[in-house]
């Protein structure tokens, strides 16, 4: 059945994996792009944005796709057409739409859908480890233009991205963060020293590995933040997020996801064991009392 393998995740998690499995009927039947953007009133790109998962599907396209590739029997289109239709319902995120760009709407979604997300940061504390006071700060640091309410949002947008580990099955978070995070009084002292405390009861959680980067190391392979995402859905393939000042690129070729895949191993042997990475937060709480 077409939803067997996206019965857990989000509608990202349904959309890439009804993606994939289109691709592979038509590649299976030796159909090109272009003759199967032509059987549904589109285009060649039109059907690489289908099957990567970047664009809704309408039940319509997904039918004519469906017989041009051969699959003829209703009950097996009735399966792709639940998951069409499971795909096309919001996320809990749009709600909060109007505060993020498109780009970083996607973001979302695949993290909600991630089994295992793998992440470097060098200025900030993940976000996935925030505390809400730290995130208030990173929202406001730099835009005294936001008014408070929409500041408020943001926040909640954040607070509710953690409540992936509240889940039955949380992904499990392996974050590796430079030692300078620990240092930069982002929201004051105070503030920074309530986000050491959270960061230290983090490394209690059995969904969450998390190591410094100390000082003493040079570069270690990675020239700037990234994090990687990893699916529990075979028909998903590992996505390298890249957040930069006017968007964000995904990388899921297999050359980038293998840099980025041994950059972070680099970074994990290079960056403290998680029992050291406790001793340095613990003593970044002594340096700040």
């Amino acid at each position: 059945m077409a939803e067997d393998s996206a019965t857990e995740g989000g509608p990202t998690a349904r959309r890439l994996v009804l993606g994939g499995q289109l691709r592979r009927l038509r590649e299976a039947k030796g159909i090109s792009r272009e003759d199967a953007g032509y059987a549904i009133r589109g285009s060649g790109s039109k059907i690489s944005r289908l099957e990567l998962g970047r664009v809704g599907f309408k039940e319509r396209d997904v039918v004519d796709l469906l017989t041009l590739y051969g699959v003829t029997d209703e009950a097996e289109q009735e399966s792709f057409l639940g998951l069409v239709r499971r795909s096309n319902e919001p996320g809990w995120w749009h709600r909060f739409n109007d505060l993020m760009p498109s780009w970083f709407q996607d973001y979302v979604g695949l993290e909600e859908s991630a089994s295992r997300i793998q992440t470097y940061e060098i200025q900030f504390v993940p976000g996935l480890l925030q505390t809400e006071k730290y995130a208030r700060a990173v929202a406001t640091q730099g835009r005294p233009e936001f008014p408070d309410d929409e500041v408020a949002r943001r926040v909640r947008l954040r607070m509710q991205r953690q409540k992936l580990f509240t889940r039955p099955k949380p992904p499990r978070l392996w974050a590796v963060i430079d030692e300078s995070v620990l240092y930069r009084p982002i929201g004051g002292q105070e503030v920074l020293r309530e986000q050491i405390e959270h960061l230290l009861e983090a490394t209690t959680m059995s969904a969450v590995s998390l190591q410094v980067l100390p000082f003493d190391v040079g570069r270690s392979g990675a020239e700037g933040p990234f994090t990687l995402l990893r699916f529990a859905q075979p028909e998903i393939p590992d996505i390298v997020y890249l957040e930069h000042l006017c968007g964000a690129l995904y990388l899921d070729k297999p050359e980038d996801i293998e840099v980025h895949s041994a950059a972070l191993h680099r970074l994990t042997t290079d960056a403290l064991t998680p029992e050291d990475t406790r001793k340095t937060l613990k003593a970044a709480l002594n340096r700040s009392s």
